[in-house]
């Protein structure tokens, strides 16, 4: 008779005869019989089965796929390598070490006890997060991943555990390379397959099943971040100095002291800066997976910021990165894996890869290379066609003018660059601007914070007198601004008008009663008021002229570019297809994508437009849209408004004015009466420390009145007048050359700079940032919320629109 096939592929014999004095359970001999021989031989077989069960144990943590774990560790002499332990600890899909090992660093009495130890005692003296052993043995027994660097190769590599990674040997490590002589055994090497596990790792679900989050060592973010906890921004605390934290702007070693890109702790209010322990909304949003715990995200992202500030002259890739990226295990892979995101998101935002680049091939993986058409060469628009270029865009810039640049124009007909327009840089740290200074080795030069006020008759004015009214001129706008705190936006009322009101109550209810130089003085203050505002105050919010001030700004010196703005603009503007004369009257959107009518005839087509042109050409329909823009739009356009500052510069044969002022930046002027103050307030010295004697002055609120209908040359005679009285002792020469600006009368600006009017809000910024159906995009100063009014505010624009057309 065949044998029954039984249980696992066991084979039950022949029936046989029973034997003779087979012992039964009891230990008493019995004559057996076949059903009792056959139950034996079953007992048997289970006890085997037992026995085959014990060589091997699953991994108990849900959803982990490992059937037989093998132990990465082998540190006793008992591991379990890849057979039988009582318990598996897991750390990633692929990762496990035994219950040996386990005990081996966590029983006083084992081996391995004291260098647990130690490791824990570094890790809680530098760190916040728990020691535990796993923490151990993922930061300091798990191996290192590495990356075959042959671009026909790519493959990934374990190390053996007692081989550390280095960034030398991450960027150099190729497939069969003998790591004690650094020689290479041939490409041979790279035709063994990938370790099975490599390919799990790219699984979106392996990340979920990560026990510890990846802590970098030897970020290069660690010096900028000395003052956090390491674990706390992605670091390892077992690599990290045990030094005093402390919340000051640490110093980073050939680094620009205009680059600050991580807030301190418990800092806050300075523009373009990332906490480096916390992920931002839009990060959030790009990547949700890390909302849980965002460490992998912050251990990457911070690592990519400081690489981008060491170096911002050349274009960051994640070849550069991925050796920075020092963490051992598979984690590492993942990480890897996750930069290429990581630099295409920051790339798209304009936090790195930004500037003044010149790439030679797209900085992003673009599905469709939509054609981008930019209305005006100015600032925003010079910017946003740069980035839409490098990212891979097809662009071109439509500018009305024969020159592009917009309000910054640059006048070098004095032996010394003036800006016609824009020349000061308010606040250079972490400023874009700076940035592109740093890229293209131009200079800044600080401006001091020396004021001489002068008075018309020569009069120095006392220091005591000034920093009195700058006082009471702050405490009068602190005043506004506690009155607006409880003011709806329909019991706005013009800022002009509400100095005067709290001006006056407070000297009649203090009693003081200031001096008439004291009063000139306040004037001479209020001047510098309407120079920052743009207007005259009557037609200012005092709601909201300074609605800004509620976000970050820039902090840092206040900077002067003795080259002008002009090299920034115009290295921005290099490689781009600009069309000069060829200004937009007609923006047709209503079909599929747009279309542009010229004044030159010529027509235009692409999928999205950017309108970059300032805020009074949309005021006056320069431009014609059809259909017509949002009610929205409109109402906050017509709400914000085109404020006007002119300025006028001097050459003269020598420096009569360095027997007063010498050394100093600039010098003011007081009015000798409020219907001529913001009369040549201020007049800034074009170069203090060098041969050329330029002096530029502001005319600036009700003063402008004064000016409008006179000629270049009389205007020059007021300027020359002020200047005598103000030099009475000096004998004035008349200057060499000058010049006048005109910016009202500029066809393609009419305005200097946008402001909120009466009744109006900051709200309105972004109403004009709004794109209209996807295809109508806006920029320019007077979309930027956060820095309205300058350069920088108007390219960051261009830097957002840029990002948004990319993303859409």
């Amino acid at each position: 008779m065949l044998a029954d096939s039984v249980g696992g592929g066991r084979c039950r014999g022949r029936k046989r005869s029973a034997a003779v004095g087979e012992p039964d359970s009891s230990g008493r001999g019995r004559s057996s019989t076949p059903s009792t021989q056959i139950r034996s031989k079953n007992a048997e077989a289970d006890e085997e089965e037992d026995q085959s069960e014990k060589k091997f144990r699953k991994c108990e943590k849900s959803g982990c796929p490992a059937t037989y774990p093998v132990c990465f560790a082998s540190a006793s002499d008992r591991c379990a390598k890849n057979s039988y332990t009582s318990r598996w600890y897991h750390l990633s899909c692929g990762e496990h070490f035994c219950n040996e090992c386990f005990d081996h660093y966590y029983r006083s009495h084992k081996d391995g006890y004291e260098t647990f130890s130690t490791w824990k005692r570094v890790w809680t003296s530098n760190g916040k997060s728990e020691p535990s052993l796993k923490a151990f043995m993922a930061d300091q027994q798990l191996p290192y991943w590495v990356q075959c660097t042959r671009t026909d190769c790519g493959k990934w590599r374990q190390l053996s555990k007692e081989t550390g990674l280095t960034l030398a040997l991450a960027s150099s490590y190729r497939c069969g390379m003998k790591l004690n002589t650094i020689k290479i055994e041939g490409c041979g090497a790279c035709s063994q397959p990938e370790d099975g596990r490599v390919a799990g790792v790219t699984d979106s679900w392996w990340h979920s099943m990560l026990i510890l989050p990846p802590l970098f060592k030897d970020s290069l973010a660690s010096p900028f971040l000395s003052a956090y906890y390491p674990d706390c921004v992605g670091m390892s605390p077992s690599a990290s100095p045990n030094t005093q934290r402390c919340a000051a702007q640490p110093h980073v070693s050939g680094l620009s002291p205009c680059f600050q890109p991580f807030y301190q702790p418990n800092e806050c209010g300075k523009a373009l800066c990332v906490r480096p322990d916390m992920m931002e909304l839009d990060e959030l949003y790009e990547f949700p997976e890390f909302s849980r715990d965002p460490t992998m995200y912050l251990a990457l992202r911070n690592l990519v910021l400081a690489a981008w500030h060491r170096d911002c002259k050349e274009v960051l890739t994640a070849q550069k990165c991925a050796p920075h990226v020092i963490v051992r295990g598979l984690v590492r892979v993942r990480c890897v894996q996750e930069l290429d995101r990581v630099l295409c998101f920051m790339t798209r935002k304009g936090l790195i890869n930004t500037g003044a680049l010149q790439v030679s091939r797209p900085l992003l993986p673009l599905s469709q290379h939509s054609k981008v058409l930019v209305i005006g060469a100015g600032a925003a628009g010079l910017a946003a066609a740069r980035q839409l270029r490098n990212f891979g865009m097809q662009v071109v810039v439509l500018e009305a003018r024969e020159r592009i640049g917009g309000r910054v124009w640059d006048d070098v007909s004095m032996g010394v660059p003036v800006g016609r327009g824009a020349q000061i840089l308010n606040g250079c740290v972490n400023n874009p601007i700076a940035l592109m200074c740093e890229q293209l080795g131009l200079r800044m030069h600080k401006l001091g914070v020396r004021c001489e006020l002068i008075q018309e008759g020569g009069h120095m004015t006392d220091s005591a007198v000034d920093k009195r009214m700058d006082f009471h001129f702050n405490a009068v706008l602190d005043a506004v601004s506690e009155w607006r705190k409880d003011q709806s936006q329909c019991q706005d009322l013009p800022l002009g008008e509400k100095i005067q009101e709290v001006y006056k109550t407070f000297l009649q209810e203090s009693g003081l009663h200031f001096t008439e130089l004291e009063e000139k003085v306040f004037h001479f203050h209020l001047s510098n008021l309407e120079y920052a505002c743009g207007n005259t105050l009557d037609q200012v919010s005092a709601r909201s002229w300074d609605h800004n001030e509620c976000f970050a700004q820039f902090s840092g010196d206040h900077t002067l570019l003795p080259g002008g703005y002009e090299l920034v603009l115009h290295k921005l503007a290099q490689g781009l297809d600009i069309r000069l004369k060829t200004a937009v009257q007609c923006v047709e959107y209503s079909g599929e994508g747009v279309k542009l009518t010229c004044t030159n005839g010529s027509q235009w087509t692409a999928q999205k437009v950017l309108v970059t042109v300032p805020l009074a050409l949309l005021q006056k329909n320069i431009i014609q849209f059809n259909p017509a823009l949002p009610d929205r739009k409109l109402k906050a356009i017509h709400s914000l408004g085109a404020g006007v500052i002119e300025k006028i510069a001097l050459q003269f044969s020598h420096r009569f004015w360095d027997s007063k002022i010498q050394g100093a930046d600039y010098f003011g002027h007081v009015p000798p009466c409020p219907e001529r103050r913001g009369l040549f307030s201020v007049f800034y010295d074009l170069c203090p420390q060098g041969k050329e004697c330029v002096l530029m002055s502001v005319i600036t609120g009700e003063a402008l009145a004064l000016v409008r209908d006179l000629q270049d040359s009389q205007v020059v005679d007021l300027c020359m007048d002020v200047l005598k009285k103000l030099f009475q002792e000096e004998e004035v020469p008349d200057p060499v050359k000058y010049f006048v600006t005109h910016w009202s009368r500029d066809p393609w600006s009419q305005m200097s700079y946008s402001f909120v009017k009466t009744g109006g809000s900051g709200e309105a910024y972004d109403i004009i940032a709004e794109d209209v159906q996807g295809k109508l995009f806006f920029a320019g100063e007077a979309t930027n919320r956060h820095f309205p009014q300058t350069v920088t505010g108007a390219y960051l624009s261009g830097v957002r629109e840029a990002s948004k057309i990319t993303a859409m």
